[in-house]
């Protein structure tokens, strides 16, 4: 401990942000918070953002030592850097994070893992080859309410399991195709990175629309639907995980402006265990009407004696007496983390896996992606859990994979 009462430096995790955007910026002072942590460096592509970060930071700490990168490759090159946050543009997330391992950096990654299958598989070998602590940003694991729902759910307090319903906002359509010039202080070419290249339009590189096109996104089925799935695959557990899954779907895709991600998706999963999961990019009205303070989000396990629902404000439950029930030492309870921030930073230190470790991350993403390619080729698909593939299904499995624009190929 310093002399007055802080964290000696030299005991501090240092930490690099990359990607410091409005989401970025959010987890950035996440970490700010803890006095065992320091911000040393922020990188992003666009000056005016990653000098805003860096100023930020500055009048944190009362000093100017925080440097600057526009480069993240630059950023990881410091050897006194001990873990990044990332939370770039999704289509990035992989690359940056592939990268950050291999120079032996832990690291906290917002969520999705990108924009095809392939690329969290990718991602998850390199994980498990460089031993770094991984913290996914599925953040409601750190949220006492969704821990009860789950560890409710995974002990079957509402009897056998038979139904998850999960709903989480739509995509948006729109996004104007207007070709607008490149705003200085930002490399473009470098900001569509691996992605085709397509000319500037009006609002292609907004927070606003980058996430509702196809090339560096896949929407909210994956930037808000795995929230509610992973609290579903949470409370689920191995029911979810083995022998294999029918998936159908049907969304619209919009065919006007730039946005080409699915909206108003309705999504049924067929686990081979038995249990069927109803996922929706939309609160439909009679599960509104059910589930008292049901909103725009959430996950709701039903069983043959009753149901759990929870959301980000709520959890209850039919019959209400099942949130009081009492756990045994036969019962299995789950990670218990007091924010995401501080549950990264203590792994760190004990080097063991946080609340939303890499495998909990690709098995989420699994269920974007299956769904995703399901309303898109409009008809039922088989997927085998284990072997993370469709079953004899060429053209679906074809798009698992995308293609990455040279030079940009990092991996």
């Amino acid at each position: 401990m310093g002399l007055d009462g802080g964290v000696a430096p030299s005991e501090q995790i240092a930490i690099g942000s990359i990607g410091v955007g409005p989401r970025g910026a959010a987890v950035m002072q996440g970490f700010l918070a803890h006095k065992d942590a320091r911000i040393v460096a922020v990188c992003d592509l666009k000056k005016w953002v990653r000098e805003g970060a860096q100023q930020v930071v500055h009048a944190h700490y009362g000093d100017k030592d925080c440097q600057a990168y526009e480069d993240y490759r630059a950023l990881l090159e410091r050897e006194d850097i001990d873990a990044v946050t990332i939370a770039t543009t999704d289509h990035w997330h992989n690359t940056v994070a592939m990268a950050a391992a291999r120079a032996g950096k832990d690291m906290y990654m917002e969520k999705p893992m990108g924009t095809s299958f392939e690329q969290a598989q990718a991602l998850r070998k390199v994980i498990r080859q460089t031993g770094r602590v991984f913290q996914y940003g599925t953040q409601q694991r750190s949220d006492t309410k969704f821990c009860l729902a789950s560890e409710l759910a995974l002990n079957d307090r509402m009897g056998p399991m038979k139904t998850i319903h999960v709903w989480s906002p739509a995509s948006e359509a729109g996004g104007d195709p207007g070709l607008a010039p490149v705003p200085e202080g930002l490399d473009y070419d470098r900001w569509l990175g691996p992605a085709p290249f397509h000319p500037h339009t009006v609002d292609r590189t907004s927070n606003a629309h980058w996430w509702f096109i196809t090339d560096y996104a896949l929407g909210f089925i994956a930037g808000w639907g795995i929230h509610p799935l992973d609290i579903a695959v949470w409370g689920g557990g191995s029911r979810l995980l083995k022998g294999t899954v029918e998936v159908e779907g049907r969304g619209v895709i919009p065919t006007q402006g730039t946005h080409d991600t699915a909206t108003d998706w309705d999504v049924t999963l067929r686990y081979s265990s038995g249990i069927t999961m109803e996922f929706k990019g939309r609160l439909p009205t009679e599960w509104q009407a059910r589930y008292p303070g049901a909103q725009d989000h959430g996950t709701v396990f039903e069983g043959s004696d009753g149901w759990i629902h929870v959301n980000r404000s709520v959890v209850n439950a039919e019959p209400e007496g099942l949130l009081h029930a009492d756990f045994g030492p036969g019962d299995r309870l789950l990670a218990q983390s007091p924010g995401h921030a501080r549950n990264t930073l203590d792994c760190i230190r004990s080097r063991t896996d946080p609340v939303s470790p890499i495998e909990s991350a690709v098995w989420g993403e699994a269920l974007c992606h299956i769904s995703d390619i399901a309303i898109r080729l409009g008809r039922k698909l088989t997927w085998d859990l284990g072997a993370e593939q469709f079953v004899d299904d060429a053209e679906a499995n074809a798009r698992l994979r995308r293609p990455i624009r040279e030079p940009y190929n990092e991996w």
